[in-house]
């Protein structure tokens, strides 16, 4: 059973169509991208998917039940964590205490007697940021603070991950590392589905990768099958005809680039 489904969802806001008749998946054990242009309708797909958006149109299932109308707290108890594209962290709080507090609101009641102080460790460790734990969240490099929202959101043990651009900030060697956890986690049996503007990183990990332009799915493939996409091409390079003899594609590894410009265009997530 595929544990997330979006379903011809639809977002108007006014005139504007944001999400156009939407459909994608995510399984566990795989990592799934989810890649656009700026302003394709990545992040607002996320909203729905976490319930801080109410569709237009449309379902969202969720492990074979529809979640549409769920309310965001009940989704997350269900299983589903996110972390955001804009840092969410309690900025006076350490890093660590940013950590137990997602880990003691998800145990409940059981927090209050249960020490959690273990459980934290391990997940400050496990995401490499252990050396940050006694500094305020709000001095903490853009990097960390990426990795402290990842560790903040396995504190509740999710089994779908929606990680909306989590390596901004890293640099390529903690990219790398990055990438490796990623696949850990996949591993595990848990459903990432990411949004992401590296496309090193997302060519690298992902099982799947779903391309959005105008609010629209226009491709589902593996990376090799987005990497030769004619009409992935078309939509981060802006041309009407890939064929046009004064454009040049090149594989989608980091960037598309286009001579007749004075400089390259970097893929956006």
């Amino acid at each position: 059973m595929t544990l997330l489904e979006v379903d011809r969802v639809v977002v108007r806001f006014g005139g504007v169509v944001a999400v156009n008749e939407a459909t994608f998946e995510a399984d566990r054990g795989q990592v799934t991208g989810l890649i656009g242009p700026n302003g394709a309708g990545k992040t607002t797909c996320f909203n729905v998917i976490s319930g801080l958006q109410k569709p237009t149109k449309g379902k969202v299932r969720f492990k074979g039940r529809s979640i549409t109308s769920l309310p965001v707290h009940r989704r997350a108890r269900r299983g589903i964590g996110r972390t955001f594209q804009r840092l969410e962290a309690f900025g006076s709080l350490t890093v660590r205490d940013n950590v137990r507090v997602a880990h003691d609101i998800h145990a409940g009641l059981t927090g209050l007697v249960r020490p959690s102080s273990a459980d934290v460790e391990a997940l400050l460790d496990r995401v490499g940021i252990w050396d940050y734990a006694t500094e305020r969240a709000d001095s903490i490099p853009t990097g960390a603070a990426r990795l402290l929202e990842l560790a903040r959101c396995l504190a509740c043990d999710p089994e779908l991950l929606l990680l909306d651009e989590p390596s901004s900030g890293l640099d390529e060697s903690e990219s790398d590392a990055f990438g490796a956890l990623l696949r850990e986690l996949a591993d595990e049996g848990r459903a990432i589905l990411m949004v992401e503007h590296d496309m090193d990183l997302v060519m690298s990990v992902c099982d799947e990768i779903h391309v959005l332009d105008f609010g629209a799915v226009i491709a589902t493939g593996s990376p090799a099958q987005i990497r030769a996409d004619d009409g992935v091409q078309r939509a981060y390079l802006g041309y009407s005809d890939v064929d046009d003899p004064t454009t040049e594609i090149a594989p989608i590894t980091g960037a598309l680039t286009a001579p007749s410009t004075a400089a390259a265009t970097e893929v956006q997530a």
